[in-house]
């Protein structure tokens, strides 16, 4: 990004504008620039015009990071540092801000539009705006270097599994299992770590489903868009200014068990919600899936086991649960270089948690396991 109209200059002619009630027009930045004595070119009300436009509309200088093919996530580390991600690991961008006071507007522009109060009584905020992209703040000086905003980005649409074998997330053998895993009706987790890939494994396997099912989704923040012709979706609602009208994914599972699902998704388990939908999937609601965050498929049991102690739920009580409602994991991780993979299969033995079913070498050549036949039986079945 070029460098643009100096921060002081750019702040002149805004508060001229504002005494004036007049609206950002090249017209109306010429005569600012008149009033305050600057020197008129075209070349700088231009630069001076477009530069106020981005910082009152969309998401400012970041919209062009935002429309770059592949972004996933924007993320602003103050004025001068801000970085993207198009799957192979986070790039420090030309992109910047004249100073933080540029960046905390735009923080609480995005914030109002949302909804949402964002200021030092109320230093941050995290919520989806209404293009779907999530959005999260911390202002300065609870943040540092500055104020920091991270965008994550939705996709345009769900890939296909040709598209995940072509981006390195599966082989062409990988990706004929998870198709079997979907047309099973196996209920089962997508694991891993934050920004491994599991909304995205998640949203290609539910485009998967019969177009006769229907899939109701419960989110915290709406992020799944399956490409798919039967999907209704749930999101929470955190409490207003005075603390008031929380709607949490708890309740939201309860009424999405009332609305008749062949699917039941919940898009990421987080806390107390998992017992309902555990119950769920232990009466008769085939194939519900989800996501959780975990280091590895051995490691969710005792993740579960946590979250089910927020409902008053014992740890015998939860791995009973879990074990007889949940029947594979899916594990997704990051490679040093950046690149988003599966990385192992695991499914319930009942006994010792999650056993390993298959694991995806770095070249993503399957390589069986001590549970592959169990897995076989599970497919089958």
């Amino acid at each position: 990004m070029t460098q643009g109209p100096p921060a002081d200059l750019l702040a002149e002619v805004r508060d001229r504008l504002a005494l004036d009630g007049a609206e950002v027009t090249p017209q109306s930045v010429a005569s600012a620039l008149r009033k305050g004595g600057r020197p008129i070119g075209h070349t700088q009300v231009l630069a001076v015009h477009d530069a106020l436009r981005r910082d009152v509309l969309g998401a400012g200088p970041l919209e062009e990071l935002i429309a770059l093919p592949g972004v996933t996530d924007v993320l602003v580390n103050g004025p001068s540092e801000v970085w993207v991600d198009r799957g192979n690991g986070l790039e420090l961008t030309g992109v910047r801000f004249g100073d933080d006071d540029s960046v905390r507007r735009l923080a609480q522009r995005l914030a109002a539009a949302g909804g949402r109060r964002l200021d030092d009584a109320s230093p941050f905020v995290d919520l989806r705006l209404s293009d779907g992209t999530r959005f999260h703040a911390v202002l300065a000086p609870l943040s540092r270097p500055g104020t920091l905003v991270s965008l994550r980005v939705p996709r345009r649409r769900a890939f296909d599994l040709a598209g995940l074998a072509s981006a390195g997330m599966v082989s062409p053998d990988g990706a004929t299992l998870l198709d079997r895993i979907v047309r099973s009706r196996c209920a089962f987790l997508v694991s891993g770590g934050t920004g491994t890939g599991k909304t995205t494994l998640l949203n290609t396997m539910l485009s998967l489903v019969d177009p006769r099912e229907r899939l109701v989704i419960v989110e915290d923040a709406s992020e799944l868009r399956p490409e798919h012709p039967h999907v209704v979706a749930l999101e929470a609602r955190p409490p207003n200014i005075e603390g008031a009208g929380a709607i949490t994914l708890q309740m939201l599972v309860r009424q999405a068990l009332r609305m008749r699902p062949d699917r039941l998704v919940v898009g990421e388990v987080r806390g107390a919600e998992v017992v309902d939908l555990l119950a769920a999937m232990n009466t008769g609601h085939e194939g519900g899936c989800g996501t959780v965050h975990a280091n590895s498929p051995a490691a969710i049991p005792a993740r579960i086991e946590t979250m089910a102690l927020a409902a008053g739920l014992n740890r015998e009580a939860a791995r009973a649960m879990f074990g007889a409602a949940v029947d594979l994991v899916i594990h997704v991780v990051r490679s040093p270089n950046g690149a988003r993979r599966v990385g192992a299969i695991g499914v319930l033995d009942g006994v010792d948690g999650v056993s390993l079913a298959v694991r995806f070498a770095d070249d993503l050549q399957l390589v069986p396991g001590p549970a592959a036949g169990r897995l076989e039986e599970l497919l089958a079945g």
